[in-house]
């Protein structure tokens, strides 16, 4: 007695047709069945579930990949913002205390107002008048690139004077 349906075709030819709902649900369990017309039911189609599934977990794969993370939940654009950066500097290492330094100056708010000063926006800038959040990053990093060479000897003067 064989546990698993048998599968007469090729990988190749299995993997070039779509298999219906039924035909999926045939090879499972009756509790696991139901389970799936339930949730089938809920989402619409089975497929679409799994096209989802996949696309939050290539998502996911690459904010781990990028050392992204979901604690600025209070902007979504933020996320895109960490991932520009990121891209802009080629360096992992960079962009962990780029990460870090702009946490700390602004929690990447492009809008960020410095009370104490005329500083404004992701990189809080002096005299900041760019609201463009992208271009904001382009001439904080400039300015890093600048004035101290690359985004962790930033940091470590921000540890010391308390700014950059």
């Amino acid at each position: 007695m064989k546990s698993y349906p048998q599968v007469s075709k090729s990988l190749w030819t299995t993997r070039q047709t779509r298999l219906s709902y039924p035909q999926l649900a045939s090879n499972l369990t009756p509790t696991l069945r139901s389970n799936c017309l339930k949730q089938a039911a809920e989402a619409g189609s089975l497929l679409k579930r799994v096209e989802l599934l996949g696309q939050s977990i290539a998502l996911t794969a690459l904010l781990l990949v990028t050392g992204i993370t979901t604690a600025n939940a209070y902007d979504p654009n933020v996320e895109s913002y960490k991932l520009y950066s990121h891209m802009k500097l080629l360096d992992d290492k960079q962009y962990r205390c780029l990460v870090v330094l702009w946490r700390i100056e602004s929690q990447w708010s492009p809008t960020a107002k410095n009370k104490k000063s005329s500083a404004y926006g992701i990189p809080q800038l002096l005299k900041m008048t760019e609201r463009n959040p992208y271009k904001q990053i382009d001439l904080g990093l400039k300015y890093i690139a600048y004035r101290y060479g690359n985004p962790c000897k930033a940091l470590d003067h921000h540890k010391k004077v308390g700014h950059y």
